[in-house]
Order: C-alpha cells, then structure tokens, then sequence
C-alpha cells in the first residue's frame, strides 16, 4: 500500500458521503495515515466537513450529483457514512470500476430492512424475531394480526429510531402507521412488523473484515430509547456459550456481506438464544466507546480494514462506557457550559460534535470513562454528560 501527498497530484483520496460524527471520525483517522479527505453532506458545516480537506453540499439520494462530484474527485475509496445513499448508483459506480467501502451490495443491503432480514433469516437461516412486511394500510393491520401484538413497527428504510414505534394495543395502531409513513428516509412506504421481545439485553458486535482475517472486538453492551443509542459500555459480560454463538453470528452474517471495514452487528439474547437484529458495515454510534476503551477506536481499524493495512493486536482497556449528549431546541448558536468541571474527573474524554444546529432533538456530543468496573465507567460517562451545559446562545 502506498499513500500520496494529500495536496499533490499523488494524493490518496477518500470520498466520504455523510459527514456526522463518525464520519468527523474517520476522516481524523485517514487523515493522520495521509489521506485527503472529501467530506460530502446535504448540509454545510457538517461535523467531517470541519476537519476535511475539501467539502461539498450534494444530495445523497440524487445519482447524478453521486456521479458528478465522484466523476469531479476521482476517489480511491468511497466510504457511505450514513444509510440516505442512492445505493443503485454504487452498485453501478463500483462496476464501473471505483472502490466501495465495504462493497456497494454492502451499503444497499443494510440500507434496506427487508433486504438484510430475508438474507440473514431466508438465506442464512439465522435466527430472527419473526416478521412480515406491508406497503399499506391493510396490510399493516393483517401483519400485526398475524405477528400478535406487542409488536414493533419500522420503516425498512431509516436508521437511529427514525419512524419506529412500539404497539402495545389496538388504540396505538394507526399512530403508529402514521409516524412510520412520516418519519421513514425516503417517505411513505413498505414498513417491517417485528414481534415484540422482552430480551435480557442486546450487545453490538464490532466485527473487522481485513487483508489478516476477521477480528471481532469484545461486545458492547449499550440502552436505547425509542431505537436511538443513548449510551454503551464495554466488555458487556456474556456467558462463554452466548459469548461464542453471537461471535458465529457475527462471522457468518459479514462473511455473506464481504469486503474490508468495520461492521456493527447488533443482537438480542433471550436466555440462551441469541437473535440477529440488525448490521451496519461502518463504525457504529455505540462503538464510540471504543475511543476510550481500546488502544485502536473503530474509526481508525475501519480505515486501517479498507486501505489494507495491518490491523494488528487490539488492546481493551477494561470497563468503559460512553454517554450520548443530546439537546432539544432550535438553534444556529450551542454554547457548551462547565467544560472544565465536565472533565474534572480521572479517565474521562469528552467529544463535541461542533454540529452547526439543533432543531428539535439532535446528538451534541458523548461523554467517555474508564471505571474500575461497568457501573462505575457507566456512573462516570453520565455525570460528564450532566455537567455539560448546553445553552442556546
């Protein structure tokens, strides 16, 4: 592997189609290794764009702004950041001869519910919750009949919570379909019906596809609300049986999907059972733990995986956990209070998006710790996040 100069004619060039906070992340991380970065986002003044070395307002959904900025950078590697992608043009960009990271068939898989579920339950006959799918109204009261209720409701098209609901009874149906259809990435459409589980707990498995094999980094453990990651630790414990089926899980679901990266596998364990939920073939936002947990994050073995470097021995160093630092108004100007008292403490970092906006509910920041066990990194990573004050203004 050989890297350019970033500004030469030789540079070694990433285009980076969403530029949250993970994408600010990984565009660091190629960066440090010499990269150039191309930040790209529907929005400007996106996390990424911040630190990259040029960026670009497009739409994502739009395959010929994909064509032209990718036809204006000429990238060794594009790197998807976010699901919102116009996932048919990759899948012709990469035969045509660009590098899609993982692999273009990666990206429009998991973008798409249904397309992942009948790969992983259908094909791979990997346990799942079960499910049906509906388009319509109609459908949607037939499916929910046959998968009994309490029953979860998602698009099949959106990420972090987007549109997903919880029925419990039959008065919260139609409220459902309705934020399903408003909430959804790309509109109105086909929804997934997923039977209700009450497990014991859901882990991610951060699995490295890379040139030595595949690396699957001890799990992390993490509580949602709403299908929105509001914190995560690592190592969750697992029993060593658990331990050992969710790693097979893991293993067998990216080896069917290929390519080079990192992978967020998440699963539910009920008792001895362990069910596939969902896979992301990028960093993933409760692996942020990792940018204190470990002595590589998951953003720096991400490009480590794709641009075919070794990955090496991954340290953990031991109970750690991360907090999300959200904000709910509608502001141009954050101002972020107690800074100092925030990182008072020993083993505690702290990470500030530097996100432009906030309309409504938005992820600031995240809170990190080591602790002497879970609950006391956990404990930590919370009183971070509290002492943080976002005002507006």
């Amino acid at each position: 592997m050989t890297i350019g100069t970033p500004t030469a004619a030789n540079a070694t060039k990433i285009l980076l189609l969403g530029s949250g906070e993970l994408g600010k992340e990984v565009a660091l991380e190629a960066m440090r290794l010499g990269c150039r970065v191309i930040a790209c986002d529907n929005y400007a003044d996106a996390p990424a764009m911040q630190v990259a070395h040029e960026s670009h307002i497009i739409n994502m959904f739009d395959r010929r702004d994909l064509v032209r900025m990718v036809k204006l950078v000429r990238p060794h590697f594009i790197v998807p950041e976010v699901e919102a992608i116009a996932t048919d043009m990759l899948l012709l960009l990469e035969q045509e001869g660009s590098y899609v990271v993982p692999n273009a068939r990666a990206t429009a898989l998991t973008m798409n519910r249904e397309s992942i579920r009948r790969l992983v339950a259908e094909e791979l006959h990997i346990k799942t919750t079960p499910y049906r799918f509906a388009d319509m109204w109609e459908d949607f009261l037939v499916a929910v009949d046959q998968i009994k209720l309490p029953c979860v409701i998602k698009p099949i098209m959106s990420s972090s919570g987007r549109g997903q609901s919880i029925v419990r009874s039959g008065e919260e149906m139609e409220e459902a379909w309705h934020h399903s259809q408003t909430e959804s990435r790309t509109g109105a459409g086909r929804v997934i019906v997923e039977s209700f589980i009450k497990f014991d707990y859901e882990v991610t498995l951060l699995t490295v596809r890379h040139k030595g094999g595949t690396t699957i980094l001890e799990p992390v453990g993490h509580r949602q609300e709403n299908g929105d990651y509001q914190e995560s630790w690592q190592p969750h414990p697992m029993a060593p049986e658990i331990w050992e089926k969710a790693k097979d899980i893991a293993l067998e679901v990216t080896e069917a999907i290929g390519g080079w990266g990192i992978f967020g596998v998440e699963l539910f364990v009920l008792g001895s059972d362990v069910f596939f939920n969902e896979v992301s073939p990028r960093p993933h936002d409760t692996g942020m733990v990792t940018m204190i947990s470990q002595n590589m994050s998951e953003f720096e073995l991400h490009v480590r995986a794709f641009l075919g470097l070794p990955v090496g021995k991954v340290r953990q160093y031991g109970p750690s956990a991360s907090s999300a630092i959200c904000m709910i108004d509608t502001t141009k100007e954050i101002s972020y209070v107690n800074v100092d008292e925030a990182l008072s403490q020993d083993d505690t970092k702290l990470r500030i998006f530097g996100k432009p906006e906030v309309k409504g509910h938005r992820r600031m920041g995240v809170a990190l710790a080591l602790g002497g066990s879970i609950e006391e990194a956990r404990e930590k990573a919370a009183w971070v996040r509290n002492t943080l004050k976002l005002r507006k203004g």
